[in-house]
């Protein structure tokens, strides 16, 4: 990466990280199930992964289906800003970065749906919020509640996630989403010295972003049979 690129990149993030808002405490919650369990114009994440298990008669085959739709959708320009326009009331945070992450959440419910893990228990679904992060930012969430660095781990713990540590866990969640996209979208501005960054750009870089989100929520739901926890 040349300097150029490097301080563009630079500026960007800093820049984003000051605008940054904060996902309000009760909104977190209500922007988590809207996510995992849907509404109205958009199925939660059983509904996606039995349609999808039903076709494909195989898990495996199923996860990647699943993320190559939400890949489509991500690059579907309007439709990301379109889907956070519904849940962004309560959550302040872009139409278009809510947009986003609702069908980031969904898409790593429904995987972990179909490798056998409760996506109604708190641990799954915090853990499913930290696949939003990826590999590199995920560890970061640690410091939230002493919780595990890694969604697997959380999702598997024995002890019970408290709400306000699910409602940092968005919080967090929101803030890095804002400041990484926010970022990308200013790094790309300045390096193409357009007033305005495209439609199709900002499409593409979504596509990629909910691909590298699905590779790593599939890795983090290896099969599993769930069982009554204490």
């Amino acid at each position: 990466m040349g300097l150029r690129a490097s301080m563009a990149m630079w500026a960007g993030n800093q820049a984003a990280r000051r605008a940054a808002p904060v996902m309000a405490s009760r909104g977190a919650q209500h922007f988590v199930d809207k996510a995992i369990d849907g509404f109205a114009g958009f199925p939660g994440a059983r509904e996606v992964a039995r349609k999808h298990l039903e076709r494909r008669r195989d898990v495996d085959r199923a996860v990647r289906d699943v993320i190559e739709q939400h890949v489509r959708l991500a690059g579907v320009q309007g439709f990301v800003a379109n889907l956070g326009g519904v849940v962004t009331l309560p959550v302040a945070i872009p139409a278009n970065i809510a947009g986003i992450a609702v069908l980031h959440l969904r898409m790593a419910a429904a995987i972990a749906h179909m490798r056998g893990y409760d996506i109604s228990d708190s641990r799954v679904r915090t853990a499913a919020l930290m696949t939003l992060l990826g590999k590199d930012g995920a560890g970061s969430i640690g410091q939230v509640g002493s919780l595990p660095a890694l969604p697997h781990d959380v999702a598997m713990g024995r002890k019970e996630i408290e709400q306000v540590t699910v409602e940092r866990v968005a919080a967090r969640v929101g803030q890095e989403l804002t400041a990484r996209v926010g970022g990308k979208h200013a790094t790309l501005m300045i390096a193409k010295r357009v007033p305005v960054l495209g439609g199709a750009v900002s499409a593409g870089v979504d596509a990629v972003s909910t691909w590298s989100v699905g590779r790593y929520a599939d890795s983090q739901f290896p099969t599993n049979v769930m069982v009554e926890r204490a």
